[in-house]
């Protein structure tokens, strides 16, 4: 069975929440945000191992997490760089040469589940490279000079991108490498990817799998948190 690992990317600083704590380690149902997808990753039988990726002064914190919420797979803590794409590619270098598939999962994203690993997992293995999408919901225009619409986009054409994403190893590490010596900064790991002229999988993924970047977002986090919480008791 090929070697899967995941890298969690957790060195963002989370302004935009106005927290002086950087938003993976605010608290949501009890446990800092991070710690949500690195249990799942956790209990992946799949998942071999995971890299987390921290903020300069947070790696001590990282393996005190680890303990403290048993995430045993823990490998490593890496200290992240200056931008989320030159973190990520920290990560990717941790990973161990037995390392065949690696998922990349934003620490932001805390409502993680086992299917979606398993789908992303098995994407990777048949194309190289795989995105989890949702159909975007909001008709989207292109804002143009002077505040005016340039172009409205065809809606049924737009899907809007979470994580984990997932790569073969060797294919990521290049498109990460490319991008760096031609010094290329992309919004997320696939475009790296897709702009080496390599296919990228469209897999589904799911509306519940949100990020947190604003205050609004953690309130709907544990909004969504008790609906899940609930449905489990019946």
């Amino acid at each position: 069975m090929e070697g899967v690992y995941a890298v969690v990317a957790a060195a963002g600083s989370g302004r935009r929440l106005g927290s002086e704590t950087p938003k993976q380690y605010l608290p949501l149902a009890g446990k800092p945000l991070v710690v949500h997808s690195l249990a799942v990753l956790n209990a992946h039988q799949r998942v071999g191992g995971i890299v987390l990726v921290v903020g300069s002064g947070w790696e001590e914190n990282g393996y005190k997490l680890a303990r403290q919420y048993e995430i045993t797979k823990l490998m490593s803590v890496v200290t992240g760089g200056l931008e989320r794409q030159e973190s990520v590619y920290r990560g990717l270098l941790a990973i161990p040469p037995e390392g065949e598939i690696v998922l990349i999962h934003d620490a932001a994203r805390p409502f993680l589940t086992s299917d979606l690993i398993s789908r992303m997992i098995s994407a990777a293995c048949r194309t190289g490279a795989a995105v989890p999408t949702v159909a975007v919901k909001d008709t989207i225009k292109v804002a143009g000079p002077g505040g005016l619409v340039n172009e409205t986009l065809a809606r049924n054409q737009l899907v809007a991108v979470q994580t984990p994403q997932s790569f073969k190893r060797e294919i990521i590490i290049k498109a990460h490498e490319k991008a760096a010596t031609e010094g290329f900064v992309g919004t997320d790991d696939a475009m790296l990817v897709e702009r080496m002229g390599l296919p990228v999988e469209l897999v589904p993924g799911d509306d519940k799998n949100i990020k947190i970047t604003t205050p609004l977002d953690l309130k709907w986090a544990r909004l969504l948190l008790t609906e899940i919480n609930s449905s489990l008791q019946y």
